[in-house]
């Protein structure tokens, strides 16, 4: 059973950006399900690895969106995006020099992101995008 769903909430009205969505939330469905299952450490590397370029792909695509259609806040936005990034970057790193354990706590601030971003910053831009007809 999946720790986070989709659900109609989360739409940007942006079929691209909704599916790519919905990846992230089966990422981190996985690494949570990997973790539960007790999976070795190479399953739970290659999971935050694939969450972590997932991550940055999707991250990318929402900008270059926002660049094209000269999105105001652009700039605050990426901030953000560039914050997440990094601390996803450290989550993994730390978890591959053996010097942290993933944790529900960390999967927990993933979805608890993640769900807070889409919600208030992406429903920000995609309403923007959407008026200026580039979806």
């Amino acid at each position: 059973m999946p720790l986070v769903r989709w659900s109609d909430d989360y739409s940007v009205s942006i079929k691209e950006i909704d599916d790519q969505h919905k990846k992230l939330f089966d990422l981190i469905n996985d690494l949570h399900d990997a973790m539960k299952a007790g999976k070795g450490k190479d399953i739970l590397e290659k999971v935050l690895k694939e969450l972590t370029a997932y991550t940055e792909f999707h991250f990318s695509s929402e900008e270059i969106l926002m660049q094209n259609c000269k999105y105001p806040d652009y700039k605050q936005h990426k901030v953000k995006h560039d914050e997440f990034t990094q601390k996803v970057k450290e989550f993994e790193q730390k978890y591959l020099d053996g010097s942290f354990l993933l944790s529900q706590e960390i999967v927990q601030y993933l979805i608890d992101w993640l769900t807070k971003h889409i919600k208030e910053s992406d429903k920000q831009y995609s309403m923007f995008v959407i008026k200026a007809n580039f979806a």
